[in-house]
């Protein structure tokens, strides 16, 4: 758990600091999250004057929920302490969960702005929602389990082989994890305009150490999805259960690289692409949600598939 609540930042500065380089800009130090974690846990916090107790208490439980369901997901190794509970739809459950709160956070305050985010991520999670659910189905038909650290361990055997199920997943998830993480083409977190704010609209009113927990759940999100892209579909050189501490290690560096390659093609997908209209988002998310559906179709009709 200390794991991924270290490496979430880091992997947001990374991404930023790629994304700045790629625009000819020098941009914020790797280590800048943490500084503005660090900044905004020392400032006091200011409440609306209309704000109820759940308003406070939420912050709270969405980097309770989203910190465990990071902490399911494999990282280097198979087989660890919790591994029993690191089922794929535990962590669906756990996102879900999170997502709510954060939606009636927006309503509470009674903004307008809070109003509309907390409407553009519900209308976001009822196509978003379905298409993880079906790929995760999809996944676990190849895979025999929604365990993650046997699907991990399935998935780098030899029985696999190319499938064309798996890439529809792979396309599928990632649409999904754009989405669910706020990421440009379906919302902006650098952004502030009321026309195009998702997940900012909703985080107006936070400050101070309430700003910072939900700062750093969104970084662990983005960890989450990243580490869970690497788990099922590039499950090279994670260590087992009983292997030695040379092959502990050589995992965490192949993790480590892993992190590097899937932020940085992150950083070059949000550099070439543009944010996409708010009544487009229902089209994209389709696709993620008809990619999932062939997944599982094409399953169906041939193991082999």
């Amino acid at each position: 758990m200390s794991l991924v609540l270290g490496l979430a930042p880091l992997l947001t500065g990374f991404v930023r600091k790629v994304k700045a380089r790629l625009l000819r800009r020098r941009g914020p130090p790797l280590l800048q999250p943490y500084r503005d974690l660090i900044r905004l846990m020392r400032k006091d916090v200011v409440l609306a004057d209309n704000a109820s107790w759940l308003f406070r208490i939420i912050p709270y439980l969405i980097f309770a929920g989203t910190w465990v369901a990071a902490s399911l997901v494999p990282t280097f190794g198979n087989g660890l302490l919790f591994s029993w509970t690191a089922d794929l739809i535990a962590i669906i459950a756990l996102l879900g969960s999170a997502r709510f709160f954060q939606a009636l956070a927006g309503m509470d305050v009674g903004t307008a702005f809070g109003g509309i985010g907390s409407s553009r991520e519900v209308m976001i999670a009822s196509l978003a929602e379905p298409a993880m659910l079906i790929t995760v189905f999809s996944v676990a038909m190849i895979a025999g389990s929604t365990q993650l650290s046997y699907v991990a361990e399935f998935m780098g055997s030899d029985a696999v082989g190319l499938r064309v199920s798996l890439g529809m997943a792979f396309v599928a998830l990632t649409i999904v994890a754009l989405a669910e993480n706020a990421r440009i083409p379906v919302d902006n977190p650098a952004t502030h305009l009321e026309l195009t704010m998702v997940h900012e609209a909703m985080v107006l009113e936070y400050s101070g150490r309430h700003l910072a927990l939900i700062d750093l759940s969104s970084q662990l999100k983005l960890l989450l999805y990243v580490s869970l892209i690497a788990c099922v579909f590039m499950p090279w050189g994670t260590a087992t259960a009983d292997a030695s501490i040379a092959r502990l290690v050589f995992g965490a560096l192949l993790y480590f690289g892993k992190l590097m390659v899937l932020g940085f093609l992150l950083a070059v997908f949000e550099t070439a692409i543009a944010k996409m209209r708010v009544f487009r988002i229902p089209e994209f998310l389709g696709a993620a949600l008809m990619l999932a559906l062939l997944a599982t179709l094409a399953r169906f009709v041939s193991g082999s598939l």
